[in-house]
C-alpha cells in the first residue's frame, strides 16, 4: 500500500515535468527559421493558393501558441500528431523504427550491466593486483575512446576480416532462416553497435562498482561481520553488494531514456534503422510533430526509468522504504 501511494504521487508529480519538456521542446523548434513548407515555397510549379491550403492542412497558418495547445489537446486524446514528411500518424512512423532501437538499447543495457558489475566486483576483490590494474586500464581506455571513433575502428576491422557485417540489422535471407539461426543472425549484426555503445557505459559501471565495493568493505558493519567470523563471500555478496549497487541502480532512469536518443551516431555509422536517425532527419526537415513525439516519449521513459530505479532501490535498501513511508 505504501509503495502504491508512492507510485501514484510520483506519477502526479511527473505531469508538470512532461508539460515543461513539451513547452521547451515545442518553442525551441519554433525558433528555427522557416518551416516544413519552405521547400514548397521555392518551387515555381506550386502556386500561392496551394501553399496556403497546405498551411491550413498542417496547421501552420496559426501562431505557435495556438499550435502548441492544439497539439497538447490532441495528445490528451491519444493523438500524437501527423508527420508532414511521411503523410501518416507519427506513431505509425515511430513504430517502424522503435523495435530496432529497443532491441539495440535493451541488448546494450544487458551487455553493460551483465559484464560491468561482475568486472567491478572482481577488480575490487583483487585490489592493486594485476587483475585490478588490467581491468582499470581497460576501463580507462573504454571511457577515453569516443563512440564514433570506436565505431569506425570496428567497421574497418570487420571489413578487413569479414567476421562481422559492416552494417544493417538483418541479413537478406533472414526470413528464410529457422528461428535459432534468426536469433544468431540478429546477434551477429548487433554485436558491433552494442560493443560501440556499451563500451563506455560498461567501463563506467565497472569503475563505479569497484569504488563502491571498496568503500562498503571498509565500513564498520563489514568489519564487524568479519570479526564475528562470517565468511568473506557472505559479507561481500549478502551485505556490501546490496549497498554498493545502489548508485548503479540510480543510473537506470537515464539509461532507459538514452535507449531512444543516445544512439544517433552509432545508428548512422552502422546503418541501423532506429529512432536516432529518424529523429535527425525529422529535425532537418522540420517535421515538428514527429520530433515532439520522440522527445515526449523520451521524457516518459526518463520518468519511468527513475520510478523503476526508486522501486528497485526500495527493494534493496530498507532505508529507502522507510523514507517512502514518511
Amino acid at each position: 500500500m505504501i509503495l502504491l501511494k508512492y507510485i501514484i504521487r510520483r506519477l502526479i508529480l511527473a505531469i508538470p515535468v512532461l508539460l515543461g519538456v513539451s513547452v521547451i521542446s515545442f518553442f525551441v523548434m519554433q525558433l528555427a527559421p522557416g518551416d516544413f513548407l519552405d521547400t514548397y515555397r521555392i518551387n515555381p510549379n506550386i502556386s500561392r493558393e496551394q501553399i496556403q491550403e497546405l498551411e491550413r492542412l498542417y496547421g501552420l497558418d496559426k501562431n505557435p501558441v495556438t499550435q502548441y495547445f492544439l497539439w497538447l489537446g490532441n495528445i490528451m486524446k491519444g493523438d500524437w500528431g501527423y508527420s508532414f514528411v511521411y503523410k501518416i500518424d507519427v506513431w505509425q512512423v515511430m513504430l517502424r523504427r522503435l523495435e530496432a532501437t529497443l532491441l539495440l538499447g535493451v541488448t546494450t543495457f544487458i551487455f553493460t550491466w551483465g559484464i560491468g558489475i561482475p568486472l567491478g566486483i572482481t577488480a575490487a576483490l583483487h585490489q592493486y593486483k594485476f587483475t585490478d590494474q588490467a581491468l582499470s586500464t581497460l576501463g580507462l581506455i573504454g571511457l577515453s575512446i569516443p563512440n564514433f571513433f570506436f565505431a569506425l575502428l570496428w567497421l574497418m576491422w570487420s571489413a578487413n576480416t569479414g567476421i562481422f557485417p559492416i552494417g544493417g540489422m538483418l541479413s537478406r535471407e533472414f526470413a528464410n532462416l529457422p528461428w535459432y539461426k534468426q536469433i544468431g543472425d540478429f546477434f551477429w549484426h548487433v554485436a558491433g553497435p552494442v560493443v560501440t555503445l556499451g563500451t563506455a557505459s560498461l567501463a563506467g559501471t565497472m569503475r563505479v562498482m569497484r569504488g563502491q565495493i571498496l568503500d562498503e568493505m571498509n565500513q564498520d558493519y563489514a568489519e564487524f561481520a568479519r570479526a564475528k567470523g562470517m565468511p568473506s563471500d557472505v559479507v561481500i555478496y549478502k551485505h556490501t553488494l546490496r549497498n554498493a549497487i545502489n548508485p548503479v541502480i540510480t543510473s537506470l532512469g537515464f539509461s532507459l531514456s538514452s535507449i531512444l536518443g543516445g544512439a544517433l551516431i552509432t545508428e548512422y555509422v552502422f546503418s541501423w534503422p532506429g529512432l536516432g536517425t529518424l529523429m535527425r532527419d525529422a529535425i532537418f526537415q522540420q517535421d515538428i510533430y514527429l520530433v515532439m513525439a520522440n522527445l515526449f516519449l523520451q521524457g516518459i521513459l526518463l520518468i519511468t526509468g527513475n520510478l523503476i530505479a526508486d522501486i528497485l532501490l526500495a527493494a534493496s535498501d530498507p532505508r529507502v522504504r522507510l523514507r517512502m513511508s514518511a
